[in-house]
Formats: C-alpha cells, sequence, structure tokens
C-alpha cells in the first residue's frame, strides 16, 4: 500500500513480535501491517531476530504430558472464541479486522455516540480495548488528552490532527503527553480503528458526563 506517511514506532512492533501487546493493541497492528509494506519488512526483520534468539536459547525440559496437555486445552476451547473467517472479494477492511468483525463494512454494528459520531467496541482481551469509529466527514472529535496510549488507524476517508493528516493506513500513536481535536477531513467519511489501554481525558463537560455509558 503506498502513500502511508505515519507507521508504527520500533517498540509497538518488537512488542508485536514479541507477544507482549495487548489483544486490541495487536488488532491494530495486525491491520496496519497488512496494509504497509514498510512496517510488515520491518516487522519480518524482527521476527527473524527472535526467532534466532530462541535458536540460541538453551533448551528447557518439558513434562511428558506437554503435548497432551495442550492438545486438551485446544479442544475444551469454546468455539465461539475462534472469529469467524470472512469470504468472498476484498472489501474496506483488512483480513485481521474482518475476522473480528466477523465480515465487512456492512457487518458492523454501529451505536451512536452522539453528534453523528458512531462507534462499535470489538470483543478483545481486558487489558486494553479497541473500537471502530465512523466519524462524518467534517466534524471535529472532543478535545481530549490520554491518560495511556491510544492507537488510531485510519481505513477510510482521512482526518487532519495537529497540523497533519491521516489518510488510509496512517497510525496516529498518542500518548499522556498529547491533547488534541482530530477533525475528519471533507470528502469521505472518515472509519477509524482505535485502540486505548486507558480511558481518555475529555475537557468538556458534556463528553465528560457520556463517557462512562460510552466506555470511551
Amino acid at each position: 500500500m503506498t502513500n502511508i506517511k505515519h507507521h508504527l514506532t520500533d517498540d509497538l512492533l518488537m512488542s508485536y513480535a514479541a507477544g507482549n501487546l495487548p489483544e486490541a493493541f495487536s488488532l491494530v497492528v495486525a491491520t496496519h501491517v497488512s496494509l504497509c509494506d514498510e512496517c510488515r519488512a520491518r516487522l519480518a526483520s524482527y521476527e527473524a531476530v527472535g526467532g534466532a534468539v530462541l535458536y540460541e536459547a538453551p533448551c528447557c525440559a518439558m513434562s511428558e504430558d506437554s503435548l497432551a496437555a495442550t492438545l486438551l486445552r485446544i479442544a475444551e476451547a469454546p468455539q465461539d472464541a475462534v472469529p469467524a473467517r470472512a469470504t468472498g472479494a476484498p472489501g474496506l477492511f483488512p483480513q485481521p479486522l474482518r475476522d473480528y468483525v466477523g465480515g465487512d463494512l456492512d457487518a458492523v454494528q454501529w451505536k451512536s455516540v452522539g453528534g453523528k459520531v458512531r462507534q462499535t467496541v470489538l470483543p478483545t482481551s481486558k487489558e486494553a480495548s479497541v473500537r471502530l469509529l465512523h466519524i462524518p466527514a467534517g466534524t471535529a472529535i472532543p478535545d481530549h488528552g490520554h491518560h495511556g496510549m491510544e492507537l488510531t488507524l485510519v481505513l477510510q476517508g482521512a482526518f487532519q490532527d495537529e497540523g497533519e493528516r491521516f489518510g488510509r493506513g496512517d497510525v496516529e500513536v498518542a500518548g499522556e503527553d498529547l491533547e488534541h481535536t482530530p477533525v475528519a477531513t471533507p470528502g469521505d467519511d472518515c472509519i477509524c480503528l482505535a485502540a486505548t489501554d486507558a480511558p481518555l481525558k475529555f475537557n468538556g463537560l458534556i463528553p465528560r458526563m457520556a463517557q462512562p455509558f460510552l466506555g470511551i
């Protein structure tokens, strides 16, 4: 995918390669990497380094029933714990995201969060949360800061933030030092995949009042 200007950090790619990211962040990373040749190549190099480290590591003794115990856990896992794989022609969502949604854009069950902005929260582990956001063109997200990290990946349209434009495939990495008011640019409505590991810090009274009900 060309024209991607905003990429994942080395720390995020290394953590993803090592399996240390929360599921919500891993989904954003996997979706971005499926769109971005540069980050996919960087990830492959970190995975190669990790493989070399494991190869050189000393062997560890395993119990005699390790394989049987692993196969038993797989067999006993609930069937609905495995995301349904979407089939058919490629659409807006890359495959990692289609697996979580169970399809493409038309399979999303949106809920209003006010100001014509809609969201749907995807089921992941409790360490962090991830949601799809549908932001009408020209609409601003309320001014806010962060108690932790926020990863926002653009899937359709674009948004403007801090003098930078984020289009399809671009990812914004926001930390506790950033307060901002992203605005969806004119044209197509902006659809984003956003993961957070802590609640946002909204500066306006109304967003703060609504926050507990929206889970943001």
